[in-house]
């Protein structure tokens, strides 16, 4: 593995600086399939509070509330992201329904079900301990709130050059049985792209 894959690998998990930056569009272009299936599949009302892991440039934050004006809660390790999020996504800000900070989802700074819905695309891969990660999620869920995990699969990430160093690789069965371990009641799989991408679907 080059240096310059690992260097890219680890902005897809750390955004920063210009580099960071143009990942970070990158990544808005080619998962723009799992972004209209988790805005799909969401149905909210202006009172709902949303938590988005890994938000990055804020593109699907925006979404979300274009469509629902729902409260928008989000949380990254990039202190860059957040500005450039935060300057995306001013208007809500502006007006108290988006709130971004930085943080990491296995330390989540949230009362007990607070939220009725929390996503997340393409950030499992680099959380540092994903059974905390996911039990942080279930205990901030309300009941009956949803989890969305956007992924791609195994097999397409390990043929990428920059995925060898910083990622981790999860199967379908591996998702399934880590929610059931949390104590998730309800989980399904659905194709986004068939041998490609799919989500998660967690429900408490």
């Amino acid at each position: 593995m080059s240096r310059f894959s690992e260097y890219i690998g680890s902005q897809f998990g750390n955004p920063r600086g210009i580099v960071g930056k143009c990942c970070c569009i990158i990544m808005n272009i080619i998962n723009k399939a799992m972004y209209r299936k988790v805005v799909s599949n969401i149905h909210l009302n202006e009172q709902a509070k949303v938590l988005d892991i890994g938000y990055g440039n804020g593109y699907l934050v925006e979404q979300l509330y274009k469509r629902y004006q729902a409260n928008i809660f989000g949380i990254d390790i990039s202190e860059d992201m957040k500005k450039s999020a935060n300057k995306r996504n001013q208007r809500g800000v502006d007006g108290g329904k988006i709130h971004l900070s930085i943080g990491d989802c296995c330390y989540l700074n949230y009362e007990n079900e607070f939220f009725d819905v929390v996503t997340s695309i393409n950030t499992i891969y680099f959380w540092n301990d994903t059974l905390k990660g996911l039990k942080e999620i279930f205990r901030t869920l309300k009941s009956g709130g949803v989890f969305y995990n956007v992924v791609y699969t195994k097999v397409w990430l390990q043929q990428l050059s920059y995925t060898q160093k910083g990622f981790q690789f999860f199967e379908q069965e591996d998702f399934i049985e880590f929610g059931k371990q949390v104590g998730f009641t309800e989980i399904t799989i659905q194709d986004i792209v068939k041998g490609k991408s799919f989500m998660v679907v967690y429900k408490k």
